[in-house]
């Protein structure tokens, strides 16, 4: 079968590579279409710390490079091991895949409350080892799959996952219908916020700041109130506060009396940053109202500056996430109910397996103004 492998920065090709068969409880998965992740472009222009190098092995799959990329999929099932619950799991169902992985040891306090996001060796198939989505098929412990209702096409499957990071992010917050709610940052992430928002308060004042133009309409479209000063765009730097940055404090600011002015001085309830810049923190910080939340959600690649009087003063609420755990079940019926509307609109192309480096990949990677990309397999365009 055809599959993306991954060799290391800036080494990503498609090759012939056997296809997988299933052990006892496993599960064989015929791919249907796979998203490509910010970390699936992060990976292509630099090492991250959970993936596996040509020497060094992944501490829970035990692979080193190449490995087969995606792990945001959907598809069909193929094939069952002997040992697969039959009374879930049948030969055709549609299916997306939760791709969480942990070391699974009995003295590790996380997986043993099955809250594998937060092992200290987490990781994920398609990134780690394991096999991935971005090939033919797939063979998954059953306990890593989901089955999709008939309404859910599988288009919309694979946006599941990254789907669940938001979802897990509002729930976290403890969102409630009537609150304000601050998004910095119109990616993906972001923009899987929003929706979750809207789709437990259709009414809900949701603000998002993004830099990109492209990102803001697509926002706007969703029902969100747009932020942004065009006379000094957001920083994506970080502020140093005994020499600001005039035009990152000037944002800020005109940013944040922006809400203000929306919501009677007051502030919002809730903030989320899926941005990962100090001035998007600070930006939440200054917009929250008294005893407000921030759940922080992005991942950094450094240190962020955050000031830390504005937390006290206002008596603030910082939390974060770290992907998401056991909320797939109920997302997956509320997609099926039809609390999301629009989701395949933030799919901005569909492109086949073998163009996934050349228009997939190296596109995002110096276009960051794309939401969503997914691939397919070429016979199922």
């Amino acid at each position: 079968m055809r599959a993306v492998k991954y060799y290391g920065p800036g080494e990503m090709r498609v090759e012939e590579v056997p296809e997988p068969s299933v052990n006892d409880t496993q599960i064989k998965i015929k791919i249907a279409w796979c998203g490509i992740c910010g970390t699936d472009v992060h990976c292509y222009m630099h090492q991250i710390p959970f993936t596996p190098s040509t020497v060094e092995p992944n501490k829970v799959t035990g692979e080193t490079l190449p490995i087969i990329f995606g792990h945001e999929m959907s598809g069909t099932i193929s094939d069952l091991g002997p040992l697969v619950d039959k009374t879930r799991f049948s030969v055709g169902q549609k299916v997306v895949v939760e791709p969480t992985i942990g070391c699974m040891k009995p003295t590790c306090a996380a997986c043993q409350a099955g809250t594998l996001n937060i092992c200290p060796m987490t990781g994920s198939i398609g990134l780690c080892g394991f096999g991935g989505g971005l090939a033919e098929y797939i063979t998954v412990q059953q306990h890593c799959v989901h089955v999709l209702p008939p309404n859910v096409p599988l288009d919309v499957g694979a946006c599941i996952e990254p789907l669940a990071v938001a979802w897990y992010a509002v729930k976290r917050s403890e969102f409630t219908p009537g609150q304000t709610v601050l998004i910095c940052g119109g990616g993906p992430i972001g923009l899987f916020i929003l929706k979750c928002i809207k789709s437990i308060d259709p009414t809900s004042q949701v603000f998002l700041t993004e830099p990109s133009q492209i990102r803001r309409e697509t926002a706007s479209k969703h029902g969100a109130t747009i932020l942004n000063d065009y006379s000094a765009p957001l920083s994506t730097t970080a502020p140093t506060f005994s020499s600001p940055s005039s035009d990152t404090q000037t944002s800020l600011s005109y940013l944040s009396s922006q809400i203000l002015s929306y919501t009677n001085k007051i502030g919002v309830d809730l903030a989320f940053d899926a941005a990962g810049v100090s001035s998007s923190i600070n930006l939440a910080l200054q917009s929250l109202k008294t005893r407000g939340k921030l759940v922080a959600v992005a991942t950094w690649g450094n240190f962020a500056e955050v000031d830390l009087n504005l937390v006290l003063k206002k008596e603030l609420w910082i939390g974060g996430i770290y992907a998401y755990t056991g909320v797939h079940p109920e997302l997956i019926q509320a997609v099926a109910d039809g609390r999301f509307k629009g989701l395949d609109e933030l799919i901005t192309k569909r492109i086949k397996l073998e163009d996934v480096v050349e228009k997939g990949i190296k596109v995002l990677s110096v276009d960051k103004s794309e939401s969503k990309y997914q691939c397919s397999k070429c016979n199922n365009l």
